[in-house]
C-alpha cells in the first residue's frame, strides 16, 4: 500500500527516475499557517548533492503545492503537492536490468509482480523519503501549535560515535565504494500523556512500523530498548514522583515516555538502526533472473551511509505518526474523561 497513517494520512506515489515524486496529505486540519520556508528547509536537510558525505545526485527538492490551501493556510482539503526529479541518470543502471543487486529488493520485486523498474530501484529507492519529509513538515506546523517538538539526531555509524570518527568513516568507505550503517535517535517533547492504545494500537508499535517502513531501517527500540536486558528490575522501573507543579511523572525515563502502549507526559526517545547501503561500487557475486551466476560492481551516485540522510525522515515519520495519534485521541475524548490527577 501507498497510504500511512489513520486519521492524518500521506500517500505517496512516483519513482527515482521517473519525471515526478509527490503526494497528497489527508486530514490535515483547517486554518493552519502553511510555512512554505520551513518546508523548504526540512527537504534541504534531506536533499541529495549538499555534502561530499552524500550521492552527488543534485536535485533542487522544490515542492510545488497543487490544492489544499489557500491564503497560506490550509483549507481542510486534500493538500497534493509534487516534487519534480531534474538530475537523473539511468544508464548508470543497466547492469541492473540484468544482475540482481545484493541485498536489495531487485529479485524481490520480481518474485511479486514479475515486473521491475530497475532504475535506481524505481518505487523501492529511497529517493521515495522525500514526500515524507512534506507530509512530516506540515505536521511539525500543527504540533508545534500543540508545544510538541520532534527532533532526531545521528548518533552512530559503524562503531563510531563522536562527529569526528563518523564523518572519517563516511569518508572512508565511500573512497573504497563501499558502505557503512548507522544509529539515528529521537526524541519526542511536549507530547501528553494518553496517546496509543493497550493492544493492537500501541504507540510505540506504531512508531516502530512508521520507522521499518523507512528505506534499509532494519532496526527499533525505545527508551533503554535492548540495553534494558543487563538491567535489573529494580534499575529499570521508572519510580513515580510528583513534580513542584503538582503534576504526576517519572524520576527516570528508561520506558522511553511510553508505558502499556500508551504515552505517559514523559520524552518519547526511542532509535532507529539502518543497515549499509546496499547498492556499492565493489564488485559481488550474484545472479541474473535465469539463475546464471556472475559478478556485479555498480556505477553512480550513492549514498555511502544512509543513515546521515535519514535523520530528517525519521523526524519526518514520528512527527506524523505523532499527529495521527494525537488526532485520534482527540477524537475520542467526547467518550472519555480521565481521572483528575491528585
Amino acid at each position: 500500500m501507498n497510504t500511512f497513517g489513520n486519521l492524518y494520512r500521506l500517500t505517496t506515489y512516483g519513482e527515482s527516475h521517473g519525471a515526478a515524486i509527490g503526494g497528497v496529505v489527508d486530514g490535515m486540519p483547517a486554518g493552519i499557517a502553511i510555512d512554505e520556508d520551513f518546508v523548504r528547509s526540512e527537504m534541504a536537510r534531506r536533499r541529495p548533492g549538499q555534502s561530499t558525505l552524500t550521492t552527488a545526485r543534485s536535485e533542487a527538492d522544490e515542492v510545488e503545492f497543487l490544492s489544499g490551501i489557500f491564503d497560506g493556510r490550509s483549507t481542510g482539503a486534500p493538500i497534493g503537492f509534487i516534487i519534480r526529479n531534474t538530475d537523473t541518470r539511468s544508464g548508470d543502471y543497466d547492469a541492473a536490468a540484468l544482475w540482481y543487486r545484493p541485498s536489495h529488493a531487485d529479485y524481490t520485486y520480481d518474485q511479486k509482480y514479475g515486473f521491475r523498474d530497475h532504475r535506481g530501484g524505481g518505487r523501492s529507492s529511497a529517493r521515495e523519503t522525500a514526500v515524507r519529509v512534506v507530509g512530516g513538515a506540515l505536521a511539525k506546523l500543527v504540533l508545534a501549535q500543540k508545544g510538541i517538538s520532534v527532533k532526531a539526531q545521528l548518533l552512530q555509524v559503524g562503531n563510531e560515535t563522536t562527529a569526528e570518527g563518523m564523518e572519517a568513516l563516511i569518508r572512508c568507505v565511500k573512497e573504497e565504494g563501499d558502505s557503512i550503517g548507522g544509529v539515528v535517535g529521537c526524541t519526542v517533547t511536549g507530547c501528553p500523556a494518553g496517546l496509543g492504545e493497550p493492544l493492537y494500537g500501541k504507540l510505540h508499535a506504531a512508531l516502530g512500523a512508521a520507522m521499518l517502513s523507512i528505506n534499509a531501517c532494519h532496526g527499533f527500540d525505545y527508551g533503554s530498548g535492548f540495553d534494558g536486558i543487563a538491567m535489573r528490575g529494580s534499575e529499570q522501573n521508572d519510580a513515580l514522583v510528583r513534580h513542584s507543579d503538582g503534576s504526576i511523572g517519572t524520576a527516570t525515563n528508561h520506558s522511553g515516555g511510553i508505558q502499556g502502549g500508551i504515552s505517559n507526559g514523559e520524552p518519547i526517545c526511542f532509535r532507529a538502526l539502518f543497515k549499509p547501503t546496499p547498492t556499492i561500487m565493489r564488485p559481488q557475486q550474484t545472479v541474473d533472473k535465469e539463475g546464471n551466476v556472475g559478478t556485479l560492481a555498480m556505477k553512480g551516485r550513492h549514498d555511502p551511509c544512509v543513515a546521515l540522510r535519514a535523520v530528517p525522515v525519521v523526524e519526518a515519520m514520528a512527527a506524523m505518526t505523532i499527529l495521527d495519534y494525537y488526532m485520534m485521541d482527540c477524537a475520542a475524548r467526547p467518550f472519555h474523561t480521565p481521572s483528575p490527577q491528585p
